[in-house]
């Protein structure tokens, strides 16, 4: 009895682990895409870039889950429910954080996403009957002060106002998508919960881009495609977003809402150390920041292993 119930431990303490790498990989990949964008934003407008981002990864998301899964999981998929999720909890929920971003600066939406815990835990313990241990609350004022950190944003910082509210609301929404996307879409695999959620925040950007194109006059890209574009975008889209997506959706399966999205607060390290991979300059805040993050993962899953099937399991 006292080997198997070790071995099951062990089993269990495994599984916790490769679920925490599947979610740092794809917080690596959605790192990546920033450095791309950068490049891309100085030729493109933001409405263009997002667009072309979404769309892309849609297809590149779409194709892999009907080779792997075949037609017929594609024909009897949820498809009106995973689009309303897609377009209200990704879709609504990126624009508002960019949005933020062209009201203030990155640094006060890198600042905003940074509470995404907040939001993430509060779901859990509204709707899943998570349990605030203490060890869990001392891993989120980690994951929280590591993302604060790491953001370099100071909160005497002017021009927040109400604009850190509409961040605060999408930073909600996309919690939100994530969680909805897991448990909504009950009998469909990761990668088919995954493709439909992406159609509706695809089908929301075309439409922005239509508005702002037809009625605003905002958008400026279409004469300017080149090859080099084209292979950003592609980074942008592919990894950035669709294979990063496609990972984040499994960890969340796996690790639930909170947990996952205390790794979001690494961020802004993933993409200094990018960057810093290019040529750029090596920012030690924003390391401490992903150190003390870190620390926050581990210290609130110190329960985990005992509590997984409570607090994590699918239903």
């Amino acid at each position: 009895m006292s080997s198997h119930s070790s071995d099951q431990s062990s089993e269990n303490h495994s599984g916790v682990l490769k679920s925490n790498f599947v979610c740092v990989l794809s917080i690596l990949l959605f790192a990546m895409g920033f450095p791309a964008a950068e490049y891309l934003l100085d030729d493109w407008d933001v409405v263009s870039v997002i667009t072309a981002r979404n769309v892309f990864s849609f297809i590149l998301i779409f194709l892999i889950w009907i080779s792997i899964e075949g037609v017929q999981k594609v024909k009897s998929a949820q498809w009106l429910k995973g689009t309303l999720i897609g377009v209200a909890g990704f879709g609504i929920g990126a624009f508002l954080i960019l949005y933020l971003q062209s009201l203030t600066s990155p640094v006060i939406a890198a600042l905003a996403v940074a509470t995404m815990p907040v939001f993430a835990v509060s779901l859990e313990i509204l709707l899943d009957g998570r349990k605030m241990t203490v060890w869990f609350f001392c891993g989120v004022i980690l994951v929280l002060w590591g993302g604060y950190i790491a953001s370099g944003a100071s909160l005497s910082q002017s021009n927040i106002g109400f604009a850190i509210l509409i961040g605060f609301l999408g930073v909600a929404l996309f919690a939100w998508g994530s969680r909805a996307t897991v448990k909504s879409l009950p009998g469909m695999t990761n990668l088919g919960q995954v493709s439909v959620t992406s159609l509706g925040m695809a089908l929301l950007s075309i439409v922005l881009y239509f508005i702002c194109t037809v009625f605003m006059d905002l958008t400026n890209s279409v004469s300017s495609i080149t090859l080099k574009h084209l292979g950003l975008i592609l980074i942008y889209a592919w990894l950035g977003l669709g294979i990063s997506q496609i990972l984040w959706i499994k960890a969340v399966s796996q690790l639930g809402i909170g947990i996952a999205s205390f790794h979001l607060n690494a961020v802004p390290f993933y993409v200094m150390l990018m960057l810093f991979l290019l040529g750029d300059q090596w920012v030690w805040h924003q390391a401490i920041g992903a150190l003390v993050v870190i620390t926050g993962v581990i210290i609130a899953q110190q329960k985990s292993a005992k509590h997984k099937a409570k607090f994590f399991e699918l239903p």
